[in-house]
């Protein structure tokens, strides 16, 4: 529950032991975690990671799952080099931490991450998957990137943007019932299916609430 001692409900929920099938590289100011399918199909997946970081096994475990489904899969370092939340820092500080990890500004970061799948690793087309800061992160870039071909967003607040309906691409919402900040009685989640419908150039959007589900998608 999101409270003052915890403005955010994120957990970071049942924590993998899981080492990874890929490998770190660095990409011009970018530390990456890319894992390769057995063979090249020119698409790629940016995954982009939640608070708690690009080391996290978890994503790693959905990044590796992508490359096993024939995407090039890469998970930058978003907080490029800044410190990931941790389960055990006070709550109380999280918005002061957060605003210097805004999910809107990490243009720089994604052009260089494309730049790289097309010129090193042969990729045609990419989309993006976020989850929790992710997901916001994947909204602003299906709002702004005119280059990526699609998105999915698990759990990404709507309201941090101030145009929220205007998606250049198909774009797939997932969030969870018991989501205290993105709760169903406020209109995020049900006003924002009726309004991403209703405009014509997002036609393709696609809203899906999980019944009994809180934000924690590792849990879920």
């Amino acid at each position: 529950m999101a409270n003052e001692s915890r403005p955010c409900p994120c957990d970071i929920g049942d924590r993998f032991d899981y080492g990874g099938r890929g490998l770190e590289v660095q990409i011009e100011h970018i530390k990456a975690y890319v894992c390769k399918p057995p063979a090249s199909t020119g698409k790629a997946v940016i995954v982009i990671h939640d608070i708690f970081g690009w080391q996290l096994p978890n994503t790693r475990y959905m990044t590796d799952m992508l490359a096993a489904n024939g995407y090039i899969a890469i998970c930058p370092d978003f907080f490029v080099g800044q410190e990931a939340w941790k389960p055990s820092n006070d709550w109380a500080t999280f918005d002061e931490w957060r605003k210097t990890r805004n999910a809107s500004k990490i243009d720089k970061e994604v052009d260089v991450i494309l730049k790289y799948l097309s010129e090193q690793c042969g990729a045609k087309k990419t989309g993006a998957i976020g989850f929790c800061w992710g997901g916001a992160a994947v909204h602003h870039l299906m709002l702004k990137n005119p280059h990526l071909k699609a998105g999915v967003s698990l759990y990404g607040v709507i309201k941090f943007f101030e145009d929220s309906y205007s998606l250049l691409h198909p774009t797939f919402f997932i969030f969870g019932e018991k989501d205290d900040i993105i709760p169903l009685e406020q209109s995020n989640k049900e006003s924002a299916v009726t309004e991403m419908h209703r405009r014509e150039n997002t036609a393709k959007t696609h809203c899906v609430c999980l019944p009994e589900k809180s934000p924690c998608w590792s849990k879920s």
